[in-house]
């Protein structure tokens, strides 16, 4: 593991998927690599913006209810991305001040922002993690997760559009239930996955690009995300195109503009019995 003192390596000639996530979203935290690999991804899918976006609003409604509706007060949010405001511990501290809430990201640019992610409401705790998804054990035994997060209560496992990013060789599936399997009775799972639905020859491409930045992808159809939440009991409406889960009233115009095939992304929200 490695702390936010450590400086940061970070490669700029190559794209990184973090930081072509900042690009969609209008962010400045990238490189001319990351640019150029955007744009290209941009012209074989003009919508990967509003997909984008839409994937992030997800985070923010699904903490929200999380901790409005069910009393979730601690958060493990794996794949946390460049820091873009409002971070999931600020969505969760403003229904629940004292929520905690532990970032894991294994890209050094994340590592070199995170003081972003220490800014926490008073009575909260953040920490950040320097660490990998495919490596759940490492994660779970870190200091940072044991100094923030007490794993004997209910936990929120945040698992945002970085499925995506583990093709099934590298055993998504089996990822996700050992670290639901690590977390006790009453904890939750919410993830948000791509998918290639609506333009499959689009999104081929696009794991393409991905692959020839050296990032290896796989989108995955709303059936085949069921599997991740097996054991689980989902909350309405179930796994569902994002922008369509749970909208708050004051989104209804904008939902109202989107297609599915304009946000290609669903999602869903389930605990651990």
């Amino acid at each position: 593991m490695t702390t936010p003192g450590a400086e940061p390596v970070i490669d700029t000639s190559r794209p990184h998927s973090a930081r072509m996530y900042d690009h969609y979203l209008g962010g400045k935290d990238h490189f001319e690599a990351d640019r150029q690999a955007a744009e290209a991804i941009a012209g074989v899918f003009p919508g990967i913006g509003t997909c984008a976006r839409e994937l992030r609003f997800f985070m923010h409604r699904a903490t929200r209810v999380l901790a409005r509706e069910h009393g979730i007060r601690q958060w493990l949010d794996v794949g946390t991305g460049i820091p873009t405001e409002p971070n999931l511990h600020q969505v969760a501290q403003s229904v629940a001040p004292e929520a905690r809430v532990v970032y894991a990201d294994n890209d050094p640019l994340v590592l070199k922002y995170a003081e972003r992610l220490m800014r926490t409401a008073p009575g909260g705790r953040t920490a950040y993690v320097h660490a990998d998804l495919r490596s759940p054990d490492e994660l779970l035994k870190s200091p940072e997760v044991a100094d923030v997060l007490d794993l004997t209560q209910p936990v929120a496992l945040s698992l945002n559009a970085i499925l995506h990013f583990v093709p099934d060789d590298q055993d998504p599936y089996g990822l996700v239930s050992r670290f639901v399997d690590a977390l006790p009775s009453g904890s939750a799972l919410a993830l948000s996955h791509s998918t290639p639905e609506f333009a499959p020859e689009a999104w081929a491409r696009i794991e393409e690009i991905y692959l020839q930045g050296g990032t290896p992808g796989q989108v995955r159809t709303l059936e085949e995300g069921k599997r991740f939440f097996e054991g689980l009991d989902l909350i309405d409406p179930g796994i569902a195109m994002v922008h369509t889960w749970r909208p708050d009233p004051e989104d209804e115009q904008r939902v109202a503009s989107l297609t599915d095939a304009d946000v290609s992304a669903w999602g869903g929200v389930a605990f651990k019995p």
